[in-house]
Order: structure tokens, then sequence, then C-alpha cells
């Protein structure tokens, strides 16, 4: 699995547009650094890239890469090996490409001008952010035979996670403001990924005001230990889950 891989990332790594993506996030990310004075606020406008741009990118980049990829996967397909570990392979591939895209465009400058706690923190959430939107973009590929569907099925889950869920949150938490629904915003908070990792950087730079209504709520516990663990936890899931339903989706699939 290690050599087909090897092979994905070698190829995926030749392409201009993961050359473009890693010196696009390097200038954005150099360029904010230099040009605040305070980090923290550099790191609150990476924050926008984070949460935004990565998803976007790791599940068109995906999704595009899988596609393109078709011929290849069925010239694998009739070698022996199987349909798990080629799966595996193509997932590895792309991430690990992603990954190094990210750290090298956002983690260089981080650890050059904020190797602290907010700084490490959001290297934590763009690496949880990468893996879990690969593997989410992966499910939407291998569910769907036809190009133009699949893309257009991971252009809504990205205005899901990063548009529509908050205002979805706050139109429940409205209608129900009457009752006490601490325990439920938790549940809520632990279904989007992007709110999760924003939450946890927001609680990094201590600015409670601009977390969200969600994070607010929990800043007691996403502060402490036990949130720390639970983000963590929840963003594994994130990443396992769609990965797992995806291998065992191809491994039925008819190519």
């Amino acid at each position: 699995m290690l050599k087909l891989s090897r092979y994905v990332l070698y190829d995926i790594l030749r392409n201009k547009i993961v050359i473009a993506y890693t010196l696009f996030l390097f200038i954005v990310s150099f360029s904010m650094f230099r040009m605040e004075e305070n980090s923290s606020k550099a790191i609150l406008s990476l924050l926008n890239i984070v949460l935004i741009v990565l998803p976007l990118i790791s599940l068109i980049f995906t999704t595009i890469h899988y596609y393109n990829s078709y011929e290849f996967i069925e010239l694998m397909l009739s070698q022996p090996l199987s349909r798990t570990r080629i799966l595996l392979s193509e997932f590895g591939g792309v991430c690990i490409s992603l990954l190094s895209a990210f750290w090298i465009g956002v983690g260089v400058p981080v650890l050059l001008f904020s190797a602290d706690d907010t700084g490490f923190a959001l290297l934590f959430t763009g690496t949880a952010l990468t893996i879990v939107f690969t593997s989410i973009a992966f499910l939407a590929s291998v569910r769907s035979k036809d190009k133009a569907r699949g893309i257009g099925f991971a252009l809504l889950l990205w205005f899901y996670f990063a548009l529509i869920y908050d205002g979805l949150v706050l139109l429940i938490l409205f209608a129900f403001s009457d009752y006490p629904m601490e325990k439920f915003t938790l549940l809520l908070s632990a279904l989007n990924p992007i709110d999760l990792g924003r939450i946890f950087i927001m609680l990094k730079m201590d600015i409670s005001a601009l977390m969200g209504y969600t994070g607010a709520l929990y800043k007691d516990f996403f502060g402490s230990g036990k949130g720390v663990l639970f983000t963590t936890v929840i963003m594994l899931l994130w990443a396992a889950i769609p990965l797992w339903l995806a291998v065992k989706s191809f491994r039925k699939k008819d190519m």
C-alpha cells in the first residue's frame, strides 16, 4: 500500500494546482505576519483561510483527482490488489499532498512568527480539517459515478458546513430559546468540524466575543482539557467514519 500511495503522491506533487495552492498559502500567510505587528491579528486573519479555503480546496481537489484517476483505479483493480488497499492508497496520497501544501504554506510562517499555543492550535485545526474534508470528498466521489454530480455534491457539502450550518443553529436556538438547550447545543457543535475548529482556535486566542453563539455557550467546557479531548475525538470520528463508508461502498461498487 505504501508503494502505491507513494506513486499517487509523486503524481499529485507534480500537479501545478498543488504547487499554486502551496504558493498561495505561503504568500498570504507570510504577508499577513509581515503586515501585522501583533501575531494574534495575523492568526485571526489566517483563521478565515483555514476555515473556509482549506475545506473547499480539499473537497474540490480530491473529487476532481478521483475522477481523473478513474482509469488508473480500474487498471489497479485488474491487478491482484484489494479494493480497500487501492482506495486507502489514493486517500493517503491525496491527503499527504494537501497536508504538505498546508504545512509549507501556513506551517512555516506560523512556526517562524507565532510558535505559541495559538499558532499550534491553528496548525492542528488546519491539519484536522484537511484530513476530514478529504475523507468526506472520497465518500462523495465513490458514491457518485457522474463527475459533475460528484463535484456538485462536494460544493453543496461545503456550502452547508461553511455557510448554512451556523444559520440553522441560530434558527433552532432562537426557536427554542425558552427551553434549556445547553446539552443539545453541544451536540450541534459536534456535527460541524469547521465550527469545532473555530471554537478551538478562538479559545486559544481568548476572544470569546468572536467565537459565535455556540462557542460562547461552551467556553468553560471547550477551554478545559476535557474540551480539547472532545474536539480531538470528534475530529478523528469525522475523518474515520466517511473514509470507512467510502471504503465499504467502493468494495461493493460496480466499476
